[in-house]
């Protein structure tokens, strides 16, 4: 990776957490150096959508339609969504690039469904889905959900749903999960923070395929990430997902993630918090676990990364390889299979660092944190990253413009 220097400054979790950062820009990992330095990113956000890479790669969103910008944080009608809100932006027919004109909570009354070609970009203010339902991406393509938050996800209680401008139908009660990705291709999950959900953070099934999660941050929660929902659903042999620079933090019990059947690329993310397992499937699914950072809890019949469901008779043939990980306090990863020889999906998987720079790779991981500043002479908003590897406030003041002062700080309210 030409050009990341990781040989510093790879400290742990608790330090970072203590100091805060606030010094020049840094993008530590190779998604995040493809756009996050750019100080003229709000003026080029769908530079953002040539940034995926992994299994997600070439996904696009909304980058070839008009920017929908989201005033109203209500979702009263779920047939007739009132324009303006998020849920009139994600139903509509043509490619969206999506954002949001000032820091808001969401509170989904029933599973926000989309629509192809969008793009959820939560960049520049503070925005959190919370107290209601979560975000179902279902039998479309092309979709980037980027730089928000989720949290305290409860199921939908069905009902008519609109999915589309064209149809709207009953829907049974939802599961509870932050996202589902139900038979759907070419998702890229990025900058997320996701906590307490129902059901799962993230669940992806039903042959949905061509997938990155990256620079999330999960925490307080039992089942994180399921992959491939039942034994004997065998479409989801087609399933490629990569799971990337994300930090499986506070909180977390089981499933980081959970697979069957496919094919599953779990490359420098920082495991340093589970309860039970880190890392679990059936059904014979290929997991290649490459420059990942372990650190196991002080239970000791919890020290194993990995839980298969079946008899070692039947698991010992599944591929299940580590290449290059880090293990601490005791954790470790307890192979399977054969190395790969032959590997038709090479061209489709993210180069690994070394374990022992994963507190690098991932120390932005979850949304950036924002301050508003508003210009005096015309009243608008400017917004600038602070504490996750941007200018500090005065160097961010002084770029903007003198005339700029600063308004308020919305980004520290929400844990």
């Amino acid at each position: 990776m030409e050009g990341l220097d990781l040989s510093r400054n790879n400290s742990t979790r608790r330090s970072l957490a203590a100091k805060g950062y606030r010094g020049p820009c840094i993008a530590s990992n190779p998604i995040d150096r493809c756009w996050r330095c750019n100080r003229n990113w709000e003026r080029n956000r769908r530079r953002l959508a040539d940034c995926a890479i992994g299994f997600g790669r070439g996904t696009y969103g909304g980058k070839y339609g008009r920017t929908y910008v989201v005033t109203d944080n209500s979702d009263n009608d779920m047939v007739n969504p009132k324009p303006g809100t998020i849920r009139h932006a994600v139903i509509q027919e043509e490619p969206l690039w999506i954002i949001f004109a000032r820091p808001m909570v969401i509170r989904l009354n029933q599973e926000l469904i989309m629509t192809s070609d969008k793009t959820i970009d939560g960049r520049g203010t503070n925005v959190h889905i919370a107290g209601g339902a979560g975000i179902t991406i279902q039998f479309v393509e092309n979709v980037i959900i980027h730089g928000i938050h989720l949290h305290d996800i409860v199921p939908g209680n069905g009902g008519m749903i609109r999915d589309s401008v064209s149809h709207y139908g009953f829907r049974t009660r939802s599961d509870g999960d932050a996202i589902s990705v139900f038979g759907s291709s070419r998702v890229w999950l990025d900058h997320l923070s996701l906590t307490r959900a129902a059901d799962g953070l993230i669940d992806i099934v039903q042959g949905s395929t061509a997938i990155t999660i990256s620079n999330c941050h999960m925490t307080h929660h039992n089942e994180v990430f399921l992959f491939g929902a039942t034994n004997s659903y065998s479409e989801d042999r087609k399933m490629q997902i990569t799971v990337a620079f994300n930090h499986f933090g506070k909180g977390l019990v089981q499933r980081m993630p959970r697979c069957r059947w496919g094919f599953f690329h779990v490359v420098n993310n920082d495991y340093t918090h589970w309860q039970m397992y880190a890392i679990g499937g059936s059904q014979h699914p290929t997991i290649i676990s490459q420059g990942n950072r372990f650190i196991a809890p002080p239970d000791i019949n919890a020290k194993e990364v990995t839980k298969r469901e079946a008899s070692e008779s039947e698991w010992r043939s599944w591929t299940w390889r580590s290449e290059n990980d880090l293990f601490l306090n005791g954790a470790y990863f307890r192979e399977s299979g054969s190395p790969l020889t032959s590997n038709p999906y090479q061209k489709n998987m993210i180069s690994a660092f070394p374990g022992k720079y994963v507190g690098q790779l991932t120390r932005f991981a979850g949304p950036r944190k924002f301050l508003i500043f508003e210009s005096i002479a015309e009243g608008s908003k400017v917004s600038c990253c602070v504490n996750q590897g941007c200018e500090d406030v005065d160097s961010c003041k002084e770029e903007i413009d003198e005339g700029f002062q600063e308004a308020t700080t919305r980004s520290t309210s929400w844990n």
